[in-house]
């Protein structure tokens, strides 16, 4: 709770002879009296700051039950470290301000500038915007870029794609003069050869990677196929699994897009979060946002500009990449203080964490007579579980019971109704998998 200190009389009067008012009336003097509130306010007692601190938990207690909780789907419950807040909370980074004039912003275009950095060792790609919105308007602004390179209109998404990020696809792609077509799963994953059919005179591919089900899609293959077919690879990525995984510069990609929120911020019921783009050099002046880059003043000290703005202000209509007018900078920042906390070993460690205990969940789920909805594939720190019955019903059962099993994986595609889709953060126990297991097999 931020604190409050009460004006003074001393305050007051300091205030009035500044602008040249002998009273707080004589300052509303202009005000009619027939509107003028002329009686005591009808408020409760005055609290002292820990009654007031009580009362308030009291009621975020009606707001929020003591549950565990599976549930990811793109939004993860994992551990933010205290540094985080206590260096966004700190004034010069805590505002609103765009960092157009760099002689003021000195503190707030490095951290951009170390942000953008992260993100590229992250991914493996040559540069990174300074972030963008969320993890799913960033894939519309990567068809847009392929649109810009290529100058093809048509962009291919595979099913296995989270749902959102797909719906937000085809809700920017008539804007864009975008026609965007699906490529099926098979058993959870995408099928290259499919892929590749789909490719032909496409602008981009977009793939995610482990793919929304939790599944190891064939990455490099799909990036292949699409590059082979004149199309750009975007793979959209959790920056959380790239301690483990291969990082898409790596296997051919020439973007790379995925939401950040695991990385440094929490949950926050679902938002406001950060997205990250990154590409090859080659596409830095088609790149929307903004990029800030590192230069020396006039006295040789070095120094962080906005080198590169690529909206309708700075240029072009027609050239233009993107209409954002900013960007999630201090989310953004966030995530690069995490990953520092993190370092590289210690992302290596969590995402196999991540992995051992989604592992062992499966395993115990098995069993008790939970198969996975996907058999034989390879899976992240999610998968995806037959329930029995309604996994939506499930869900709503389970949480009776103080358990958030997962997501139910029918409300985006049919025929997996009783399919739950559960993820294991390293915040999860052993002891918490034990209790998933035992009202799921109840």
């Amino acid at each position: 709770m931020t604190p409050f200190v009460s004006l003074t009389e001393r305050d007051e009067r300091e205030m009035l002879d500044a602008i040249g008012v002998s009273s707080v009336d004589e300052l509303f003097r202009d005000v009619p009296e027939g509107v003028r509130f002329r009686r005591e306010l009808a408020l409760e007692p005055a609290l002292s700051e820990p009654e007031v601190v009580a009362h308030l938990e009291q009621l975020a207690a009606r707001n929020v039950r003591d549950e565990v909780s599976f549930l990811g789907a793109g939004i993860y419950d994992h551990y933010v470290p205290a540094v985080v807040d206590a260096v966004l909370q700190r004034g010069e980074f805590l505002t609103a301000y765009t960092p157009y004039q760099p002689e003021l912003s000195q503190g707030v275009l490095q951290a951009i500038f170390e942000y953008q950095t992260a993100i590229c060792e992250l991914t493996g790609m040559d540069v990174s915007n300074a972030s963008g919105y969320d993890g799913t308007t960033v894939a519309a602004d990567a068809c847009y870029v392929a649109k810009h390179v290529t100058g093809r209109s048509i962009v291919v998404v595979t099913e296995a794609t989270n749902p959102q990020v797909r719906q937000v696809v085809k809700t920017f792609a008539p804007g864009f003069g975008l026609e965007v077509v699906e490529v099926p799963h098979r058993d959870g994953v995408t099928d290259p050869d499919e892929l590749a059919e789909a490719a032909r005179d496409a602008a981009c591919v977009i793939f995610q990677q482990p793919n929304f089900f939790g599944n190891l899609e064939a990455a490099p293959e799909l990036a292949a196929a699409a590059s082979e077919a004149g199309a750009l690879a975007v793979a959209h990525v959790d920056p959380l699994s790239l301690g483990v995984l291969e990082a898409p510069g790596s296997y051919g990609c020439a973007l790379a897009i995925g939401e950040g929120q695991g990385a440094g911020n929490h949950q926050s019921f679902g938002g406001p979060h950060y997205g990250f783009l990154a590409a090859r050099s080659e596409f830095i002046r088609r790149m929307p946002g903004r990029i800030v880059g590192e230069t020396v003043d006039a006295a040789g000290e070095r120094g962080y500009v906005l080198t590169l703005q690529t909206r309708e202000q700075h240029i072009r209509r027609e050239k233009a990449t993107s209409n954002i007018t900013t960007n999630q900078t201090l989310l953004a920042l966030g995530g690069l203080v995490y990953l520092s906390w993190l370092g590289p070993q210690g992302l290596r460690e969590l995402g196999e964490t991540c992995l051992g205990l989604a592992h062992h969940a499966k395993t115990r789920l098995q069993e008790a007579g939970l198969e996975p909805t996907f058999s034989g594939q390879t899976t992240g720190k999610e998968f995806a579980v037959r329930v029995g019955r309604n996994a939506a019903d499930v869900v709503r059962d389970a949480r009776a019971q103080g358990v958030h099993p997962g997501y139910p994986l029918g409300r985006d595609y049919p025929g997996l109704d009783d399919s739950l889709l559960v993820a294991l953060t390293e915040k999860r126990t052993p002891a918490d998998i034990d209790r998933l297991v035992e009202v799921l097999a109840s």
